[in-house]
C-alpha cells in the first residue's frame, strides 16, 4: 500500500472518531454551536471517503484513454471538498439563525466540553500528519482534507472558549454567534480550497523557485546544445510535467542529440522522479537567443 493511500485510510478512521466524540458533546451540552462542529465533522468523513477514492485512482498507471496518468483525479477530489465545506457553513447558518430567534439553554456539562476538547486534540494531531505528508508526496486531496481539519481545531477552540464564557455569564446569544463564527471560517476555508483545486485543473505553472531550479538544472546539463527556450511547466497531482524546445548545431547528429536530452532528462528527474520531461529538438536556424543560452 503506498503512503498517500495508507493517510487516506487514516483519515477516514479519525474524523469517524471524531464525529463520534463532538456527537456526544452537541448531545450532552444541547449548544448550537457544538452542533455546527458536529455537522462539519460529518462532512470531515465524507471528504475523507472521496479523498481515498481520489488518491487511489490517482495511483493508476498511465493507460490508452488516459495517457497522461490519472493525477488529475486528486484535484477534482479537493474541489469537491471545497463545495461540501461551503454547503455545511450554509447549514450552520441557518442554525444560527433559528438560534438567534429562539434562545436555548445551555446545559452545564464539563463532560461535553471535554469530549469536543479531546476531538480537536485528535483533529490537530492529524491536519499537521496530513499537510506535511501531503505536500512532501505533492497529494492535493491529502493537503485539501489537512487544511480542512487545521479551520477545524480553530474554530473548535473558539467555541469551547465561547462556551465557557456563555456558561458563566449567562449570555444566550453567544452560543449562535460563535456558530456563525465557525461558518465565516469554514466558507473561508472552503474559498480558499476551491481557489487552489482551480488552478490545479487549469494547469498553473510551477512556482517561480522550482521554474528557476529547473532552468538552472538545464543551464548545467544541456552542453553540446546552443539554447533551449519555450520552457513550459504544469501539475498534475504529484506529477511536475515539463517541456522546452532544445537548439543543437545543425551538423550534430540525432544520436548527438538524444545523448544531450537523455542527459537532461536525468538531471531534471534526479531530485524528483515524479517529473515528466519532454524536449523537442531544433536546428540552430531555429535559434530565438532567448530563453537559456548554453555557454
Amino acid at each position: 500500500m503506498n503512503k498517500p493511500l495508507s493517510f487516506a485510510i487514516g483519515s477516514i478512521l479519525v474524523s469517524v472518531s471524531v464525529l463520534a466524540l463532538k456527537s456526544l458533546a452537541y448531545w450532552l451540552t444541547g449548544s448550537i454551536a457544538l452542533y455546527s462542529d458536529a455537522l462539519e465533522s460529518i462532512v470531515n468523513v465524507v471528504t475523507a471517503v472521496v479523498a481515498l477514492l481520489a488518491v487511489r485512482i490517482s495511483a493508476k498507471p498511465a493507460d490508452a484513454n488516459h495517457p497522461f496518468g490519472h493525477h488529475k483525479i486528486e484535484y477534482f477530489s479537493a474541489v469537491l471538498e471545497g463545495v461540501m465545506i461551503i454547503i455545511a457553513a450554509l447549514l450552520i447558518v441557518r442554525e444560527a439563525y433559528d438560534g438567534f430567534l429562539h434562545p436555548r439553554e445551555l446545559a452545564v456539562v464539563p463532560e461535553g466540553l471535554l469530549a469536543n476538547g479531546f476531538a480537536s486534540i485528535i483533529n490537530a494531531a492529524w491536519a499537521w500528519v496530513l499537510i506535511t505528508r501531503g505536500r512532501r508526496v505533492r497529494s492535493p486531496a491529502l493537503v485539501a482534507d489537512g487544511r480542512h481539519l487545521l479551520t477545524d481545531v480553530i474554530s473548535s477552540l473558539g467555541i469551547l472558549l465561547g462556551l465557557v464564557l456563555s456558561l458563566f455569564m449567562k449570555w444566550q446569544f453567544l452560543d449562535p454567534a460563535l456558530a456563525l463564527m465557525v461558518a465565516a471560517t469554514i466558507l473561508w476555508s472552503g474559498w480558499g480550497v476551491l481557489r487552489e483545486s482551480a488552478g490545479g485543473l487549469l494547469d498553473e505553472a510551477v512556482p517561480e523557485a522550482t521554474l528557476s531550479g529547473i532552468r538552472r538544472t538545464i543551464a548545467d546539463h544541456a552542453a553540446g546544445a546552443l539554447e533551449a527556450h519555450d520552457i513550459r511547466t504544469r501539475h498534475a497531482g504529484r506529477v511536475t510535467f515539463i517541456e522546452f524546445h532544445l537548439v543543437v548545431p545543425g551538423q550534430m547528429t540525432v544520436s548527438e542529440a538524444h545523448r544531450i536530452c537523455d542527459r537532461l532528462e536525468a538531471a531534471l528527474r534526479a531530485d524528483d522522479d515524479d517529473r515528466r520531461v519532454t524536449i523537442h529538438v531544433e536546428p540552430e536556424d531555429k535559434a530565438k537567443h532567448s530563453g537559456i543560452v548554453v555557454v
